[in-house]
């Protein structure tokens, strides 16, 4: 299938690592400009580079998604140096899974604002654009409680929302939203890597409840969000895409 990428411009936030990097190399991959942001001014510099090699233009630059003003002041250039935007990947999260105050207070500057901002910052210039989308990468967390129960869940079941009423208010525009939950997702460094090393009872536990008996790849989930995000899902507006390997028992209607 001909995604219809080819041209198109588009920024992922958290590019440098997992599901994130996935979709960015995807993106470029299908003949798309890529834009990137993560912490890691060496991890965005070696990824941009990587993407380069594409053929495909690609910029990046090292932002905490939290920090609203040096978020938005990136969505420009990348809008500038791409020559504008058609889609918008929000991926990063805080992770944050604690009980106490700090955690809500980085999971809703991380996971949630971090989203709201960069959509924000980006509406100008996908209001341009004949093909625009967003895609939000949420998870199975946010549609029943599990172990990261608390701020995680909760921010990332907010996402959900979020992003279902920007398709309703954005469809007028020609705008489309969607969001991926993705299930338990494993990659080196990851956080799955980290509790089987650091809490292998954890990380058993967790890995016996996934009924395909395995996790899943960062490439996995990025099939399905460029999906979401390419001309090729035109009609598609509103939906959250489960990508679980049945991990999940909820109905979704």
């Amino acid at each position: 299938m001909d995604l219809k990428l080819q041209g198109r411009k588009a920024i992922v936030t958290g590019g440098t690592k997992g599901i994130g990097l996935a979709i960015a190399e995807t993106l470029a991959a299908e003949g798309a400009s890529v834009a990137i942001c993560a912490r890691s001014k060496a991890d965005v510099d070696a990824e941009v580079s990587a993407l380069s090699a594409k053929g495909v233009v690609a910029t990046g630059k090292a932002v905490d998604v939290a920090d609203g003003p040096a978020l938005a002041a990136f969505v420009k250039e990348a809008a500038e140096a791409l020559g504008g935007l058609d889609i918008v990947v929000a991926n990063v999260s805080a992770l944050a899974v604690g009980a106490d105050e700090e955690s809500w207070k980085k999971g809703f500057e991380t996971d949630l604002m971090g989203t709201v901002r960069l959509v924000a910052a980006a509406m100008e210039f996908l209001e341009k654009s004949d093909a625009a989308s967003i895609v939000t990468i949420s998870s199975v967390s946010g549609r029943e409680i599990d172990f990261a129960a608390g701020p995680y869940g909760a921010f990332k079941a907010a996402l959900i929302h979020y992003t279902q009423g920007l398709a309703y208010n954005l469809a007028a525009k020609n705008i489309r939203a969607n969001s991926v939950s993705p299930g338990n997702t494993y990659f080196a460094g990851g956080v799955w890597n980290q509790i089987e090393t650091g809490n292998p009872e954890l990380f058993k536990a967790s890995l016996a409840l996934n009924p395909t008996g395995r996790m899943a790849t960062p490439q996995e989930i990025a099939n399905g969000a460029v999906f979401l995000a390419s001309p090729a899902a035109s009609f598609i507006t509103g939906t959250n895409l489960v990508i679980d390997g049945a991990l999940t028992r909820g109905v979704q209607f």
